[in-house]
């Protein structure tokens, strides 16, 4: 007879899944909960039905594979425990290891790893990586923790978890509320438990603990990428094209910088703590400079504040969320006025808004092509740790480079084939690569 594991674990399996109705957006014009993970199922329903598949093929690939939930006894540093719920949900291995982050965050939810465990599942396809959809999270609030209370919990978390990783298992990395750091105290717990350096079982370390050059700010290159390649299909010369960015962390920021070096003006920038505006244009390297020091946008010298909403509904070229879910959504997206919506963030537009967009004229680069960047220099990562050789920072962004425009290319080609959006072909291009590996793989039984 099997022992029962002394921590508090449950397994959800395909035949017994739990959704939880979650995400509420920022918008005060809107109060009920938006499912994100009912609103993946609509994207890939609308794509299914496009590609004429097959009801229980349908219904086989959008079930997520497992949903682990723990609960985490961690000692704070008054000494006291505090129980902590975390997720982990493979959605699929059947182009390669389980890939995606694990995010640390007051408001995580089983429905919103679910989410973006399936999303990563169709990101990787699209740029043509060998590795099926993962994703983690902690219902915690980093910034109220200290150094030792997040080390403790992070090895907690993989200590109770250690079946599922590996190498050719379950590869996480950073995502929000997480880092290099809490990387680096994943590989060293997971090493520690087999004996010997395993750095190959996560991405995103730090590059002294075999981490990858250009990984930290990939994701940003992959949106100012499709971006680029979007404003070449509209025919919008980027040099004097104006632009604004909902969320200036890590993708925020080095997407607006790229942008920014190729003569995109941005007239407004918001984070957590407020909104600025320029109309004559926001020196982004300064203001990464001053956030460095001062933690937010807010107060940056010469610019004047405005609501945070002014940044989703200014009238630009290019718009960028890069925060999170459900932020333009049935309610507010007739107010949205750019030519190009890149997607930094996961989820950030609804379906409800899509066809409102769709039928508005604007070119949505979803999320899953468009924020990719960062799933593609993680995969640059395991290879190189499992070859053991490193490439310069050139060669990586070169590799992402063709990645990038590849994916672009080949979402495109599919959209316009079709006559569907953006997000449709990307996900018709997605399920399609699947697809393939399932029918040639079988389904075990």
């Amino acid at each position: 007879m099997a022992r029962t594991p002394i921590h508090k674990t449950k397994t959800l399996t395909k035949s017994k899944r739990v959704r939880h109705p979650r995400s509420i957006v920022q918008h005060k014009d809107i109060s009920m909960p938006i499912s994100v993970f009912g609103n993946v199922m609509k994207q890939f329903d609308a794509a299914a039905k496009k590609l004429n598949l097959d009801r229980s093929l349908r219904e086989f690939m959008k079930a997520p594979r497992r949903s682990t939930i723990v609960n985490l006894p961690v000692q704070m540093d008054n000494g006291a425990y505090k129980m902590f719920t975390a997720y982990r949900v493979q959605h699929s291995i059947a182009r390669g290891p389980a890939k995606g982050g694990i995010r640390y965050h007051p408001d995580v939810t089983l429905d919103e790893v679910q989410a973006l465990a399936s999303w990563m599942t169709w990101k990787c396809a699209v740029v043509n990586i060998p590795f099926g959809g993962g994703k983690g999270g902690v219902v915690c609030d980093p910034h109220e923790m200290s150094s030792g209370e997040l080390e403790r919990l992070t090895r907690r978390y993989v200590a109770d978890m250690m079946h599922l990783f590996g190498p050719d298992l379950d590869v996480p990395a950073p995502d929000v509320g997480t880092g290099p750091q809490v990387m680096g105290w994943f590989m060293d717990t997971y090493s520690m438990r087999e004996g010997h350096a395993v750095p190959g079982v996560v991405t995103g370390k730090p590059i002294s603990l075999s981490g990858s050059r250009g990984r930290l700010e990939a994701t940003g290159r992959g949106v100012m990428i499709s971006s680029r390649e979007a404003a070449k299909h509209l025919k919008l010369h980027l040099n004097g094209a104006t632009a604004s960015v909902q969320g200036f962390g890590n993708v925020g920021s080095v997407s607006a910088k790229l942008l920014h070096d190729l003569g995109v003006k941005f007239v407004y920038v918001s984070d957590v703590n407020g909104a600025i505006h320029d109309p004559d244009g926001i020196d982004i390297h300064e203001l990464i400079a001053y956030v460095e020091k001062k933690k937010t946008v807010v107060g940056f010298p010469g610019v004047k504040k405005v609501k945070p909403e002014d940044v989703l509904f200014a009238d630009v070229d290019i718009l960028i969320p890069a925060a999170l879910e459900n932020q333009i959504t049935d309610k507010n997206a007739r107010k949205v006025k750019c030519k190009i919506l890149a997607e930094g963030a996961n989820g950030p537009t609804t379906p409800e808004a899509d066809a409102i967009l769709e039928k508005k004229g604007v070119l949505v680069i979803p999320d899953i092509l468009c924020n990719a960047g960062g799933v593609t220099v993680s995969y640059f990562e395991w290879v190189q740790n499992r070859i053991g050789y490193f490439w310069m920072e050139e060669e990586v962004n070169r590799r992402l480079e063709e990645k990038m425009v590849s994916a672009f290319d080949d979402v495109l080609k599919m959209s316009l084939e079709h006559r569907v959006s953006m997000r449709i072909a990307a996900f018709m291009v997605a399920i399609t690569r699947v697809l393939e590996v399932i029918q040639l793989r079988g389904i075990y039984a």
